[in-house]
């Protein structure tokens, strides 16, 4: 259960790591619009989880991983950015978000189930 100090952290980290990733960032996703949909913090907010999506992204998981890589640097430019409003600076740990995906996929599912229409007599039966 998230506390609503966690809760206001990851509210302001998902808003301010959003706006540098589309300014400063946005060479390092190759043409891709990414998303933060999702921020959760430690107790002791020394460590952000941070879920990504993406759209016009044909290796989602390679951007993921270049975004690692590049971790330190984003965290000193969010650093900068919130350095007042912040006393401690989270470290990022960036995962894939594929929720949307698992979510089209259980819909085409349901969509090619074949259910048979129930007959009216035997349901009056019943």
């Amino acid at each position: 259960m998230e506390t609503k100090r966690q809760k206001q952290y990851s509210k302001q980290i998902q808003k301010d790591l959003g706006d540098l990733f589309q300014r400063d960032f946005r060479k390092l996703f190759d043409g891709a619009f990414v998303t933060i949909t999702d921020v959760k913090t430690t107790p002791d907010l020394g460590i952000a989880r941070v879920y990504l999506s993406f759209m016009l992204s044909k290796d989602p998981e390679g951007l993921v991983e270049k975004i690692r890589e590049n971790s330190s640097l984003i965290r000193g430019k969010f650093g900068n950015r919130v350095r007042h409003q912040f006393r401690v600076i989270p470290e990022f740990q960036f995962y894939l978000d594929d929720t949307a995906e698992v979510a089209q996929k259980m819909h085409e599912l349901l969509d090619s189930l074949d259910i048979p229409e129930a007959d009216p007599e035997e349901e009056e039966e019943n």
